[in-house]
């Protein structure tokens, strides 16, 4: 079952952002304010501020926002019932599951809690299993032979599976567990032809658990130590209700907390090589198990960082055949660096190898952008041939045309340049020519009228159109900000609110923003309702698009010194001392922008209509739009003291 809304309304009422956040961060008192330094993005000096009156944080440096709940789903990669459970733990509320859901809902949430119980079970069985005698001279000293500590061992749930074919099932069921859920968990085979008879998956050998990003077992590894070639080396749990492989990296709920404090993730491929790094003082690890990377995961890492070093086996053949995973990568919106190891090296043989020191040492030296490492790869190759070196070349720009921000797109084609010895602007050629292909696939794949017009706008690129339309959006944005801040204060001795004065100033003009639009519909729909909404009203929605943007509208990052008034009699006036002029002047500088708008719109109109030839009377119709428009202009300019030189 879910959490009853009766609970979540506890927890609300009952939470403290200070108290929250008190438990992760150290913060410091300035102004009305608490600084900490951002644990979603490493950096020096505090730009993390939390408002206890507001019950909200901001970072200015990464853009993180939100309430004490969306604090702990970020800081713990949780889900909103996960971070009601904590919160409602840290003040001693009693959860009261919701009566309200559906019969299947219900199901399907008890046969999860039922799998991750009996997956937990399983865990605790295998970390026992090392303890035996069967488990100490070969489970242990597999473990202890690779270096690993007793500490290393309880902190990754390394287990062993014994020799024999029931031992599991029979202790599970030994504990109350029925058959089916063994079998959904993954714990158990039936054998082929033959349903009644029923074995365990993993026999005689090493066990690693996979964990999920809270640290509840959600499937196995398991890793044979004969050397049968009839077996396969690794056996892995399969596809279940709670165990979905590609949004799963072995590792990180050990390596979270690091992840986010380097700012940086190390992707390895295998068990062995994330346990051997946190051996080697370097926690910020995950592996992929030996699977294709997948956009889940890539997910997975983007919510802690956007920095990726992909640690790759000295194999220069093997490093080639997978550097698709570096797309993938840089197409999620990743910052990709890379390390190879010498030949025939992998980063668990290599860090037992030169030790902790040497092993961090090499990463920091070797560690290269993944242009000057995908350029390094085939240097050999196109310096033979010419054929090759364009072929190479043309691999490289795919690469580079799957970064989204232009601006690292810009920067990496320079870099390119040099280091292939071609003309940048042979680069950006290629380049152009990529962007445009995936441009008119996107147009030709969609459906969506409005999406299939923004992106052929995305085709013919128009920087006065852009900057125009982005002005636009400032303004719009600027008066939701004072219609959130102070919508609810009246208006000098009037009996009107600023709202009803803002929202019937606006009633007719169309926003571009959309989300701008939206909060302006909740407005007005709660106003409807007989209630001015705050800030706090939008914030407790549940919607994080709205959360974040309501948070930065209200967020202010440099407050006056109370010293200049107190110790120098210097006043300094603000935007709330005069709200009169503050609405005033917001919905002056709003319609100026939109009357340029329509001028602009106006003057295409006439470009055109001369370009086709039309009839005088068609140009004379549009000029007469746009000079109407432009004597509104004036008149606006002249309220808001614009001189026009």
């Amino acid at each position: 079952m879910g959490i009853s809304k009766l609970t979540t309304d506890k927890v609300k009422e009952r939470m403290d952002i200070e108290e929250v956040i008190g438990d992760y961060l150290p913060m410091k008192k300035k102004g009305q304010n608490l600084w900490a330094n951002c644990p979603f993005h490493g950096e020096k000096t505090p730009s993390f501020s939390i408002s206890p009156a507001k019950q909200i944080y901001k970072c200015f440096g990464c853009g993180k926002a939100g309430d004490p709940i969306q604090f702990v789903m970020d800081i713990e990669g949780i889900g909103f019932q996960e971070a009601i459970k904590h919160i409602a733990g840290r003040y001693g509320i009693e959860i009261q599951e919701d009566e309200t859901r559906t019969p299947e809902q219900n199901e399907a949430q008890n046969e999860r809690e039922s799998l991750l119980i009996v997956l937990g079970f399983a865990r605790d069985f295998f970390v026992k299993n090392l303890q035996t005698e069967e488990g100490k001279s070969i489970g242990l000293s597999y473990f202890k032979e690779r270096g690993f500590t007793p500490a290393i061992i309880e902190k990754f749930d390394l287990g062993y599976a014994l020799e024999g074919w029931d031992n599991l099932l029979k202790a599970a069921k030994s504990a109350g567990f029925q058959e089916e859920i063994l079998l959904k968990a993954g714990l158990i085979l039936q054998k082929e032809g033959d349903a009644s008879r029923v074995y365990d998956r993993f026999r005689n050998r090493v066990i690693f658990a996979i964990h999920n990003i809270s640290g509840k077992p959600l499937g196995f590894g398991a890793r044979i130590l004969t050397k049968d070639k009839s077996q396969p080396k690794y056996i892995n749990s399969p596809e279940t209700p709670v165990y979905h492989k590609s949004d799963v990296l072995y590792g990180m709920f050990q390596a979270k907390k690091a992840i986010r404090e380097k700012d940086n993730c190390y992707l390895v491929e295998g068990y062995t090589d994330v346990v051997s790094l946190h051996l080697s003082g370097i926690e910020n690890v995950v592996a992929s198990s030996g699977t294709s990377l997948t956009e889940g995961q890539i997910k997975l890492i983007k919510r802690f960082t956007d920095q990726v070093t992909v640690l790759y086996d000295g194999d220069a053949a093997g490093i080639k055949a997978s550097l698709r995973g570096i797309d993938l990568l840089l197409e999620g919106g990743l910052n990709v660096k890379a390390v190879v190891f010498p030949d025939g090296e992998d980063p668990d043989s290599y860090s037992r190898k030169v030790g902790s020191q040497s092993f961090q040492e090499y990463l920091e030296n070797n560690s290269r952008d993944f242009i000057g490492f995908k350029i390094g790869l085939y240097k050999e190759e196109f310096t033979k041939n010419p054929i090759r070196k364009a072929e190479i070349i043309r691999e490289v720009v795919q690469s580079i045309g799957k970064i989204p921000d232009p601006i690292i797109r810009s920067v990496y084609a320079k870099e390119a340049s040099g280091l292939l010895g071609i003309e940048e602007d042979i680069i950006h050629a290629e380049l152009n020519k990529i962007l445009l292909k995936t441009q008119k696939d996107r147009y030709n794949s969609q459906k969506d009228d409005v999406f299939a017009e923004q992106a052929m706008e995305e085709l013919i690129p128009d920087d006065t159109a852009t900057s125009f339309t982005e002005i636009l959006r400032i303004q719009e944005r600027e008066m939701v900000r004072i219609l959130v801040n102070y919508g609810w204060q009246k208006l000098g001795d009037e009996e009107m609110h600023l709202c009803q004065y803002l929202l019937s100033e606006t009633e007719e003009l169309d926003f571009t923003t959309p989300i701008y639009n939206k909060i302006l519909d909740l407005y007005r729909n709660s106003l409807v309702q007989g209630e001015i909404p705050t800030s706090e009203f939008f914030i407790g929605l549940g919607d994080q698009e709205i959360q974040k943007e309501v948070i930065d509208l209200v967020t202010v990052r440099h407050e006056v010194s109370h010293h200049w008034a107190d110790t120098y009699q210097i006043i300094i006036n603000t935007e709330s001392d005069d709200l009169t002029l503050t609405g005033f002047k917001s919905i002056l500088r709003l319609k100026r922008k939109m009357v340029q708008k329509l001028m602009e719109e106006a003057k295409e109109k006439i470009k055109n209509a001369e370009s086709e030839h039309l009839d005088d009377e068609k140009v004379h119709e549009f000029q007469v739009i746009y000079f109407e428009l432009k004597k509104v202009q004036v008149e606006i300019d002249k309220e808001l003291g614009i001189v026009i030189g």
